[in-house]
């Protein structure tokens, strides 16, 4: 009960952490060694003691605090250990401070750190009455608080942590020290101390590593049906073994290594496999864990199910076989009920038989159309009566299906009319036009499969040079054709188109070349007399790019059906980046009349006169029996056709220089603009297609001679 103590060259403070390592830490003594006492705090340990009198203890208390009031310093009375204390001890205690005069009570717990600095603050305000008064909580509320606080702090620091360690490898000096500027650490380590700071650090390590191996288990799962698929994809080899002697059986696999990986430390998640670099294969031992086991057996039960389908499906398809009712073209709803059973239903999903039933229709199908068109080979003098290009009128096509109509073939495909009626027209088609585009065996076409192997066995040419391809990639085909090469469409009706290409055969070398100013070119000749919009009469296939067309005519019919042929052909193509039709030279001739004289009141010079309109209109050159110095009912000459000729090549040969080689257009070529050049004044023109300017608009002026437009 001393007010001044005397204690020279003694520390102020230390801890039990740091007994044995004060040189450690900052050392502190007392100033002179001498100590004044402003006040008291009276403790009183109101737990449960062993061998103790809590009676007589209150006395010594009482005792005790006598001595100290003497003093004239505040006191203030401490219950400790209030965490352990006993009802009675605490109600005792408070009863004898009632009995002072302002004598205050504060409930504590050292151990939960619970109002220790209301003690401490209570004290302090009864020596300095300038403070405030501290408001004294009973023990209870105030753990209730702590409780509150401490929570509050852990989830900070629990939050702290899981930011800052990322990792299972993480060490908790490392992972201390980044944390300990951070106010999260240092209010949780105020409140709970470090040693449970470490504790929190070491769960949430752990459960990291516990992430980390259930990731690595379902990846491992996810792997193992793949595995089992590769390895053991045959039900009859593992469907009565144990799982022992399954296992025995995938290690005895060549490919086991690439899937598996044998472990001396076993279980897998408890060694070093969990961070190896070789952890992409699956242990060995996890097969025996439940999990794998219900994956094996998961596997075994798919096997027997595809069987099962399997089964399912061929069984399907040989009811389909036998079955009367399938025909061809009848629709599922149709034949569903004669041909489905319930187990059908049991194993597979109706649109799985939907759609073996389609595949089995298409081959029904296939095979009828395959055998009617034999029908219409047997029965070819049906079709010889007809007109050529005509479509057979309704008595005709009656006659024909009264023909037939007793024929199986003819029956197998009475679901399917439509179709069965398009064969027949597509058959007269080539009865009069028999040409590998229209051939009934498409792809097996002799005449194709011929072309098919020549062009195999030839060398191609090689490919121009790299420097070179940029200039020519957009280039028109029609200006990058072979120029020893002429492709040339005829075109003209009732037999015009097809005299002419005779006549100028007669004129070429047995191979099909023709000499021009003493030069030899390949002529390849593609005459139309039909409607142009059929494949059959279309001036370019992908084996034929025209260069030029030569337009007969010796009738206003004739004519009229060039004209529509010419629009027809440039109406097809509009719109395209290939529209090469609409660039395509034309030459309009007038040849003469099979048996001569005027037809239809038609006179040479009405005809004559028509001839130039027309070309006028489509831009193009006109030649007549008296500008070619012959008689109207000759056909043109083989000077005739030599000029012609020679005029395309002309076109070809300038088309190139405009666009290969214009100086000055080389930027333009580069920005994939088509540009072309007036032959006339010189002036380049840009437009979306090459020629279509050229053969378009009006001439910029008259050409020298009166030739027509350049």
């Amino acid at each position: 009960a001393a007010t001044k103590l005397a204690s020279a060259e003694k520390l102020m403070y230390f801890c039990t952490d740091q007994l044995g390592l004060e040189q450690d830490f900052e050392q502190k003594q007392m100033p002179d060694g001498k100590l004044p006492v402003d006040g008291f705090l009276l403790c009183v340990d109101v737990s449960r003691g062993m061998n103790r009198n809590f009676d007589e203890q209150l006395k010594f208390v009482s005792n005790l605090y006598n001595q100290l009031a003497k003093t004239k310093k505040p006191v203030v009375v401490v219950l400790t250990k209030c965490d352990e204390g006993v009802e009675r001890y605490i109600r005792d205690a408070h009863a004898f401070a009632l009995g002072k005069k302002n004598l205050q009570v504060v409930e504590t717990s050292a151990r939960s750190n619970v109002n220790v600095e209301l003690a401490f603050s209570t004290l302090v305000q009864l020596v300095d009455k300038s403070r405030g008064k501290a408001k004294i909580i009973p023990y209870f509320e105030a753990l209730k608080q702590q409780s509150q606080q401490i929570a509050a702090a852990k989830d900070k620091y629990e939050w702290l942590v899981s930011r800052v360690v990322k990792s299972h490898h993480e060490a908790w000096p490392n992972v201390s020290r980044k944390m300990q500027p951070a106010p999260e650490y240092q209010d949780y380590v105020y409140l709970e101390g470090t040693q449970k700071a470490k504790k929190l650090f070491l769960q949430h390590v752990q459960r990291l590593k516990q992430e980390h191996i259930e990731r690595r288990r379902k990846a491992y799962l996810a792997l193992l049906p793949q595995a089992l698929d590769a390895l053991v994809p045959d039900l009859d080899e593992i469907d009565h073994l144990s799982r022992a002697k399954a296992e025995k059986l995938l290690e005895a696999k060549p490919d086991f290594l690439k899937w598996f990986v044998v472990l001396e430390e076993t279980p897998w998640d408890a060694g070093s496999h969990v961070d190896s670099a070789d952890s992409e294969r699956i242990p060995l031992d996890l097969l025996e864990t439940p999990a794998a086991e219900q994956l094996y057996e998961a596997h075994l039960e798919k096997l027997r199910n595809e069987r099962k389908r399997a089964e399912m499906r061929r069984a399907f398809r040989e009811n389909l076989e036998s079955s009367p009712f399938v025909t061809p073209g009848k629709p599922w709803e149709e034949a569903r009920s004669f041909i489905m059973n319930e187990d059908f239903y049991l194993w597979l999903e109706e649109s799985v038989y939907m759609d073996i039933y389609g595949k089995h229709q298409k081959q029904l199908i296939d095979k009828a159309k395959e055998d009617f068109q034999e029908l219409l080979l047997e029965y070819s003098e049906l079709f010889y009566e007809l007109e050529l290009d005509a479509k057979p009128s309704k008595e005709k096509m009656g006659v024909i299906q009264e023909v037939l109509g007793e024929e199986q073939r003819f029956k197998a495909l009475q679901k399917l009319q439509a179709e069965r009626d398009a064969l027949i027209l597509k058959h007269i088609h080539f009865v009069y036009h028999p040409t590998k585009e229209t051939c009934p065996s498409c792809g097996a076409c002799v005449d194709a499969r011929v072309e098919q192997l020549l062009g195999s066995r030839f060398i191609r040419p090689a490919e121009p040079p790299r420097q070179h391809q940029h200039q020519h990639q957009h280039r028109n085909p029609l200006l990058d054709a072979n120029i020893d090469r002429i492709n040339l469409v005829i075109l003209g009706k009732d037999g015009l188109a097809r005299e002419l290409a005779n006549e100028i055969r007669a004129l070429c070398t047995n191979d099909d070349k023709y000499v021009i100013e003493g030069k030899m070119y390949e002529l390849a000749l593609r005459p139309i007399e039909g409607n142009v919009r059929l494949p059959v009469n279309a001036f370019q296939t992908p084996t034929f790019q025209p260069h030029g067309c030569l337009c007969l005519y010796n009738s206003k019919e004739s004519l009229s059906y060039v004209v529509e042929s010419i629009e027809k052909s440039r109406e097809s193509t509009v719109g395209r980046r290939d529209n090469h039709l609409a660039q395509l030279p034309l030459t309009l001739i007038l040849v003469n009349k099979r048996g001569g004289g005027d037809a239809g009141g038609e006179t040479l010079q009405s005809l004559i006169q028509q001839g130039q309109q027309i070309a006028s209109k489509l831009q193009c050159v006109f030649l007549d029996p008296a500008s070619a110095g012959i008689g109207y009912g000759r056909n043109i000459n083989e000077k005739q056709i030599g000029q012609v000729l020679k005029g395309l090549l002309d076109a070809k040969r300038n088309l190139n220089l405009v666009v290969g080689s214009t100086p000055g257009l080389k930027e333009a070529a580069d920005a994939d603009l088509r540009v072309v050049m007036c032959l006339m004044c010189g002036d380049p023109v840009s437009a979306d297609e090459v020629l279509l300017p050229i053969l378009q608009a009006q001439p910029c002026r008259p050409a020298p001679g009166g030739g027509g437009a350049v």
